[in-house]
């Protein structure tokens, strides 16, 4: 039963991660749209990034380096702190 309750607990945290990393993508979906700037047209003016880059930060799929968010910044033309700004990261550790 040990086993079975870590299984339990991991897929929590995964399902956490998940959540975290998609809501971090709509905001920073948000920031990009508030700039009036569709996907493709962002990626072919700034172009620190690659396209699918981009599209994966956005949707939430897979997590990402330090340095991605650095050029993400950059990009967006803001600084880190910014790019954090008004963005909850409540994470709901596990019992």
């Amino acid at each position: 039963m040990i086993y079975l309750d870590y299984i339990i607990i991991i897929t929590r945290m995964q399902q956490n991660d998940k959540e975290l990393l998609r809501e971090f993508g709509n905001h920073i979906q948000a920031l990009r749209k508030a700039k009036g700037l569709s996907l493709n047209k962002f990626i072919f003016n700034e172009g620190f990034i690659a396209t699918s880059t981009q599209s994966r930060i956005e949707n939430g799929v897979g997590d990402f380096k330090f340095t991605t968010l650095v050029k993400l910044a950059n990009s967006l033309g803001i600084t880190l702190p910014e790019l954090f700004a008004n963005f909850d990261f409540k994470y709901e550790p596990d019992d």
